[in-house]
């Protein structure tokens, strides 16, 4: 066996031992109990909340359904429910807390995969394509898993497969980008439109900053920037945006290389889309929503007037969401832009479309009900000496 972390049980007279798999970086669990169909919910509810992994051995579906009745208990009010948070701030940390606790119990529920990543359940699913696309090619070793971290890949798998259209990259089809697992998808459409809409300081050249998928790259290419650099730093961000490009037709406009943040040289145009919350990712996945203490993006910020060429423009696209919780202030934001030798030429704002922004049952409903999405165009201060 590697070195990679692994869980061992007892099973048939023996002792058995797999490779531990989690993408959200969880810890094998410590105590591994074999599980079936005689498992009642509530005791199942129980054995989870006590750190205890319950490996499956009975038919798949019925496993899904025992994962929705711990979803249930998860999140069942309390009979007492605690004093409401008495600001925003304290609202966004009790949430992460539930989040945090919703996600232990529910990735206690396990499953076993064989050395070809082949699953020997009754009516369990071929989940070899999903796995290969999200883990690289099996070697032949048995791995165990959450149940609720393979259900992602496989609804990942199919939101590659089918794409996800974006009107900002023209008429369909060849509008869709294709996700991949573990890179954030461009399903909010609302930043996207004032990445179209925005007048363009030049089309010579331009540099997309954490690229994803390359959604923004295709975008710039898409009107007319003769050439784009895009950066990210993620290996499956990479691969995703060059497959996006070739699928677009735009591999020859874009060149997508690794870096930590700017590629070498300066363009007219440099975009950065960081994450908008200035907070502790709780998992390798959540980087692309979380950037604890703004790294991202003050390293643009502070980055972006020597990658500037004269006359050039930054575009932040930025969330107001986290001013509106408490997280980052404005006048942060202001201090950090003019700190770094920037000016607020203009800014376009949009209002969010997604149905969380509409949810009176959110527990960050009164944030979200008032956020605003900005592309702030910034340039460099001119030198008085010049």
């Amino acid at each position: 066996m590697s070195e990679s972390p692994h869980v061992e049980w007892p099973e048939g007279g023996q002792q058995r031992r797999a490779r531990w798999r989690s993408e959200a970086g969880v810890a094998p669990p410590k105590k591994i109990q074999l599980v079936d169909d005689t498992l009642t919910a509530d005791a199942a509810h129980r054995l989870a909340s006590e750190g205890c992994g319950l490996l499956w051995r009975s038919d798949f579906h019925n496993a899904r359904q025992l994962l929705q009745a711990l979803a249930r208990r998860t999140d069942r009010k309390p009979r007492n429910p605690a004093a409401k948070p008495s600001s925003p701030l304290e609202a966004f940390n009790t949430h992460r807390q539930a989040q945090g606790q919703r996600s232990r119990v529910l990735g206690k529920l396990l499953i076993e995969l064989d050395g070809d990543w082949r699953i020997a359940l009754p009516r369990a699913p071929d989940l070899r394509e999903a796995c290969g696309e999200a883990w690289g090619p099996p070697d032949g070793q048995p791995t165990v898993a959450s149940l609720r971290e393979l259900l992602g890949l496989v609804g990942a798998h199919e939101w590659r497969k089918k794409g996800v259209e974006i009107p900002a990259l023209g008429e369909a089809p060849g509008n869709r980008i294709h996700p991949h697992y573990g890179v954030f998808s461009p399903v909010r459409g609302e930043y996207l439109d004032l990445v179209a809409k925005a007048p363009l300081p030049s089309k010579e050249l331009a540099f997309d900053i954490g690229t994803g998928t390359g959604v923004i790259a295709a975008i710039l290419a898409r009107r007319g920037v003769q050439r784009v650099v895009a950066t990210d730093q993620d290996p499956r961000a990479l691969a995703c945006a060059r497959e996006n490009l070739a699928r677009l037709g735009l591999q020859a406009q874009v060149e997508v290389v690794q870096a930590d943040l700017f590629p070498p040289g300066q363009a007219a145009l440099v975009v950065c889309n960081p994450p908008w919350l200035p907070a502790r990712p709780s998992s390798p996945l959540e980087h692309a929503i979380y950037d604890e203490d703004s790294r991202m993006l003050r390293g643009f910020l502070a980055g972006l007037p020597a990658h500037l060429a004269e006359h050039g423009e930054g575009w932040l696209i930025l969330s107001d969401l986290a001013e509106h919780l408490g997280l980052r202030s404005r006048d942060q934001l202001m201090g950090w832009i003019a700190a770094a030798g920037l000016r607020v030429v203009a800014r376009n704002d949009v209002r969010p479309r997604h149905p969380k922004a509409a949810d009176a049952g959110d527990p960050l409903h009164a944030a979200r009900a008032r956020e605003v999405t900005s592309l702030w165009r910034l340039a460099a201060v001119a030198d008085p000496k010049k």
